[in-house]
């Protein structure tokens, strides 16, 4: 992974050029193209009929170059053969695909799909990771802390938790220390500030006071993660992220209500930087 911003800037020069060199190569490859209309209708027909054929993807398969974090496939709302697709470019590209929301239907597909590769599902995340076999698992030395209210949270906190993991770092969970009960939060955040955590992400929902409780005695950043997690006036996480939008605790920042991999992404690049730095 690289996390060097002269590097970085770098990449990112190349990529206009490459773009910008592109373009005449499009221009002409377009005006040679000119299809008769018998030609473009047969090509219509066939499209209709191969259903696979519309399918079309493109994953950022250079964004962990780039930016230091992977690319994710959202499962939930894709069909099992644009999951595959994504999933096959990515392997192809990074030796590692992550799928998140996959629906419980879809599993069995993928793994069939992906037997040659190593399939890990994790059930609590409602996620899957699709490895080749000579892939090795990335360590940046960063330390994040994925803490939950509830037990509630924990799918939420267990998808932070597995993206925080696989950009490389070591992760350490402290779940069902809500405010309900605080008294159990003081040992386990006394043992995580002790082994040198760099960054934490606290999953809440109903009230979702937590983050403030954790941002206010903690010396490190915070990422507060609302889940859906309430009913009536304010439930399904509105009420947790106004409350902790609105904190007066320095050093919170919020993601939206449910986003784990959002959140595991943020703690793990503060994490990975800090890391970076401690080598220097």
């Amino acid at each position: 992974m690289n996390y060097h911003s002269d590097e970085q800037l770098e990449l990112l020069n190349l990529l206009f050029q490459e773009e910008s060199s592109q373009q005449p190569a499009r221009g002409n490859e377009q005006r040679n193209r000119q299809p008769s209309h018998a030609s473009g209708q047969k090509s219509q027909d066939a499209r209709r009929n191969d259903a696979s054929s519309g399918i079309e993807v493109r994953s950022d398969t250079g964004r962990e170059q780039r930016k230091g974090t992977p690319e994710v496939i959202f499962g939930e709302t894709k069909e099992v053969a644009q999951i595959i697709a994504m999933a096959q470019e990515l392997l192809k590209e990074s030796g590692r695909a992550i799928v998140s929301r996959v629906r419980p239907e879809a599993i069995a597909p993928l793994q069939v799909a992906f037997q040659e590769y190593t399939v890990c599902v994790h059930e609590s995340a409602r996620s899957m990771v699709i490895y080749k076999p000579d892939f090795v698992q990335p360590l940046s030395g960063g330390h994040v802390g994925v803490i939950s209210a509830g037990t509630s949270d924990i799918p939420v906190a267990e998808e932070a938790a597995l993206i925080a993991s696989e950009m490389g770092c070591r992760v350490t969970r402290i779940y069902d220390v809500g405010v309900a009960g605080l008294h159990r939060l003081v040992e386990p955040l006394r043992n995580l500030l002790s082994n040198n955590v760099d960054a934490i992400v606290v999953a809440a929902g109903m009230d979702g006071a937590l983050p403030s409780v954790v941002t206010g005695i903690v010396p490190v950043p915070v990422i507060g993660l609302p889940t859906s997690i309430g009913y009536g006036f304010g439930g399904k996480g509105i009420a947790a992220l106004l409350s902790m939008l609105q904190t007066c605790a320095p050093g919170l920042s919020v993601v939206n209500i449910d986003n784990g991999v959002g959140a595991g992404i943020t703690a793990a690049l503060i994490a990975n930087r800090v890391a970076q730095a401690r080598e220097h």
